[in-house]
């Protein structure tokens, strides 16, 4: 068998051509699925094992210089002006799709939050994300020595923004980037007669640690309500309807007492928890319910402060955070993976739009 490697061996170093005909039988003839090189190896598996070593490198070396012979010759060959079948397009082959993208699962909770508002006739506004401490602040009801204005929970840039006409002007208040957009809904009073019914959706900062539940970049939603005999109980049809269309018909809701400078009264929002149908499980802390948002009638002060009769309007608010409900609705376990834009984790949002 090594005798008649070799003979080959010597037959395919030795052979020349530049014919396309002769090439390709050349290949068939050692190559091909019935060819010298599959019958040797077809009866090297009948050798004894001594004789395997160096019959099978001899037959190895033969295959390597059949399969270079037959490339070194083919690249050799001269264009032929009969054939392009490397040129020709076939329009007829199927596309080879591109890959889709999908939106950022904090655009589609955004989106659905503001369909269904406006299916209750609240319009969409939007303000800067750089604000005063008038909008951001004072006409909110702050108190001077509130917490929320501490350097530890908002970030702020400068104090060369002067305060509007009214405001104490010998007080010049800190820019800061705005920690709600409840600052939004101040600049819609200052500048819309009520009725008013509004919500503002954006991107909000706070000084916070960031870590599995909390970032110190999120995205609000906060609505706003005043017209004349607004009451809690609009306010509560309101949320029901909202947390229904959101989350599920069945989605129960309840309301806790809470405190909010601008709103009086005020409440937390908790809706029935829609993963386990209110029998307990770890994203409810086995209680049942989920809080979403916080709301409450607006504090008749924020009213004035905006030019409003609060003698004749009344109106509620609520605010709610966009991230906080995407992590319920799709199971995220942490926010983080929201602001790194991994492609793996935005992928799995295509079938969600």
């Amino acid at each position: 068998m090594l005798e008649k490697i070799s003979l080959l061996l010597t037959e395919v170093n030795s052979f020349k051509s530049s014919d396309k005909g002769e090439i390709e039988q050349f290949r068939i003839k050692y190559l091909g699925q019935n060819g010298i090189l599959k019958t040797l190896f077809d009866d090297f598996k009948t050798l004894p094992s001594e004789e395997k070593k160096t019959t099978g490198q001899k037959l190895n070396e033969l295959k390597n210089k059949a399969e270079e012979k037959f490339q070194e010759l083919k690249k050799l060959l001269p264009d032929q002006d009969g054939d392009n079948s490397e040129k020709f397009l076939d329009l007829t082959l199927p596309v080879n799709k591109g890959t889709v993208g999908s939106r950022h699962p904090v655009s589609i909770v955004r989106n659905e939050i503001i369909e269904i508002f406006s299916r209750l006739g609240f319009n969409v506004s939007e303000g800067p994300e750089m604000e005063d401490d008038w909008h951001n602040f004072s006409a909110l009801n702050f108190p001077e020595d509130h917490p929320a204005r501490d350097m530890q929970d908002t970030f702020f840039i400068d104090n060369s923004f002067s305060q509007p006409a009214g405001s104490d002007k010998n007080k010049k208040p800190a820019r800061a980037l705005r920690t709600h957009t409840s600052s939004v809904q101040v600049r819609v009073m200052e500048n819309q007669k009520p009725p008013i019914r509004t919500i503002s959706p954006g991107r909000v900062f706070r000084n916070e640690a960031i870590s599995a539940r909390a970032h110190c970049i999120f995205h609000q939603v906060e609505g706003l309500y005043i017209d004349e005999n607004v009451s809690f109980a609009d306010l509560k049809q309101t949320l029901l309807f909202f947390s229904r269309e959101m989350f599920g018909e069945k989605t129960e809701i309840r309301l806790r007492p809470s405190y909010f400078p601008f709103t009086e009264p005020s409440a937390e929002m908790d809706v029935s928890c829609f993963l386990c149908n209110s029998k307990g499980c770890n994203v409810c802390k086995h209680s049942g319910w989920v809080e979403i948002l916080g709301c409450g009638m607006v504090d008749p002060a924020v009213l004035e402060n905006c030019k409003i009769d609060s003698k004749k309007y009344t109106g509620f608010a609520f605010g709610m955070g966009i991230e906080r409900i995407a992590m319920l609705k799709f199971r995220i376990d942490d926010i983080r993976h929201m602001f790194e834009n991994d492609v793996r984790f935005l992928k799995q949002f295509s079938s969600a739009v």
